[in-house]
């Protein structure tokens, strides 16, 4: 498999979010990339590992909404950009998040693709739950960061 630049463009599913956050960039990159502490702000999120650093090749386990996934970290540019994914029970997903520095605080944009039988057997469904996956997790980095 040929490591993701970016994410999946030909995917039957694609979400994209936008939102202003009033806090430093250093705390909301923080935020983001420190895995182990998601669940003590991200309410979908119970579980999460990872070992090491946040850092291109590592993984991470995580459990939101019931379903566990193991992520693998395919770029991070420093308080700028990350992207992860991976195949996880029949959907593969690609989540991408860039991190802009406003005159307010930040902007954060993330998009997500998803593809894989799972998702074509009910594609209206699977863009649902992932629009509501990442509206919920960009509302509680804001609160979290605020």
């Amino acid at each position: 498999m040929t490591t993701p630049t970016g994410i999946d463009r030909t995917a039957p599913v694609i979400v994209h979010h936008e939102i202003d956050i009033n806090a430093p960039l250093g705390l909301v990159w923080r935020l983001h990339t420190d895995v182990n502490n998601w669940p003590a702000w991200q309410t979908e999120i119970t579980a999460a590992q990872l070992d090491g650093a946040f850092q291109p090749g590592n993984s991470f386990k995580w459990t939101s909404y019931g379903f566990t996934v193991v992520s693998t970290i395919y770029a991070s540019a420093e308080r700028a950009r990350t992207l992860w994914g991976g195949p996880a029970a029949g959907i593969t997903g690609v989540h991408e998040w860039v991190f802009s520095e406003t005159p307010a605080g930040v902007h954060v944009t993330t998009q997500e693709s998803w593809a894989g039988q799972l998702v074509e057997a009910d594609i209206t469904r699977m863009r649902t739950i992932l629009d509501t996956s990442l509206a919920a997790w960009l509302k509680n980095l804001k609160a979290a960061a605020e």
